[in-house]
């Protein structure tokens, strides 16, 4: 640990403003960087950058880097990921990550993992979005966008890799915080209860909690794999001061709300639709930021139906919480590794 920190950015580019309106700001690049990035990034079309807009980009892109070399879209709102989605192909990428919360997808920065085809493009017709962020554009599709909107910001990062680990910083009134860059996911992956989890349950409880991770604190996320192979956020509690509210007052309505649009779900009546509700539930994977201190998210998780946990453990009382999984029959997974994220 060095006695003196010295950090140099260059080409300073003032923005629209601030965090709010009445603030001023400047964004500075950072010259040592070569990974794709909001300093690198060409902006291909659209209005100048705000202050807002660079910090949900780049959480957006964050959370791309995790789904390199696979078709993923990531919606971030506030630097939460209202939707999120794997898919066979980028358009349908695009409509499983928009259906997880179509409403807050509204006005959000959109980050892709591969180059935008004009199938993908076509998808946002009639749809505001801030920023869509993307390694590159068909010219097709390119086109397709300017003619959609003159706002619209249009970024190309280049290829999107894998996050490398560097140090990162944090401002605060009188000093700077410096801490390593959360790259890792998890130190383990170990069932500790008495009901197994499947192994066709392990890469949606992947997905789910790399989405966690990435979710404000406290995180209460519910993953949903809607076609063989490929995975979508189908409910997402983030940042409340308490876990069980993100869980009971968030994620669970969101999931109820994204079954009721459900094509399975149009015409049928109340009693059917909780039954198709009980369904889904039973076959997410919900996911945990940090551990359970109480059991009341595995109650609340078993009157709704989910039967799969994974969270990182490291509870004085993860016992608790294990006993509540083995009473109810549901499967959990330790990780060994919190992700807050303040």
């Amino acid at each position: 640990m060095s006695e003196e920190l010295t950090l140099k950015f260059v080409d300073p580019q003032p923005m629209r403003y601030g965090e709010n309106s009445h603030q001023s700001a400047v964004f500075y690049r950072d010259p040592t960087c070569t990974e794709a990035s909001l300093a690198t990034a060409k902006q291909l079309w659209g209005k100048e950058l705000s202050y807002n807009n660079i910090v949900d980009a780049d959480a957006a892109l964050e959370m791309a880097r995790e789904f390199a070399g696979s078709n993923a879209v990531v919606i971030v709102k506030h630097m939460n990921p209202c939707g999120l989605a794997t898919g066979e192909t980028l358009r349908e990428a695009m409509e499983a990550a928009w259906a997880g919360d179509p409403v807050s997808a509204f006005g959000s920065v959109i980050a892709v993992t591969k180059k935008v085809d004009l199938a993908t493009a076509e998808f946002l017709k009639g749809r505001f979005v801030e920023i869509l962020l993307a390694p590159a554009f068909d010219a097709d599709a390119l086109e397709f966008l300017q003619n959609k909107s003159k706002d619209i910001r249009l970024l190309e990062v280049g290829e999107i890799k894998k996050a490398t680990t560097c140090k990162v910083y944090k401002h605060v009134i009188g000093g700077m915080l410096v801490q390593d860059r959360d790259v890792d996911v998890y130190e383990k992956f170990e069932t500790v209860t008495k009901a197994q989890f499947p192994k066709n349950k392990e890469d949606l409880a992947r997905f789910t909690w790399i989405v966690t991770k990435h979710t404000k604190s406290n995180a209460i996320v519910m993953g949903y794999e809607y076609k063989p192979g490929y995975f979508q956020v189908m409910g997402l509690g983030p940042g409340q001061p308490n876990r069980i509210d993100s869980n009971l007052r968030l994620c669970q309505p969101r999931v109820r709300d994204n079954v009721a649009r459900l094509p399975e779900a149009q015409g049928l009546n109340a009693e059917q639709l909780k039954e198709l509700e009980r369904k889904v539930f039973g076959e997410v994977v919900m996911g945990s930021d940090a551990f359970f201190p109480f059991p009341d998210n595995v109650e609340a998780a078993y009157e709704a139906g989910v039967r799969y946990i994974v969270q990182p453990g490291g509870s004085k009382k993860d016992d608790l919480s294990i006993e509540a999984c083995d009473k109810f029959g549901i499967a959990m997974v330790f990780t060994g590794m919190r992700h807050f994220r303040h």
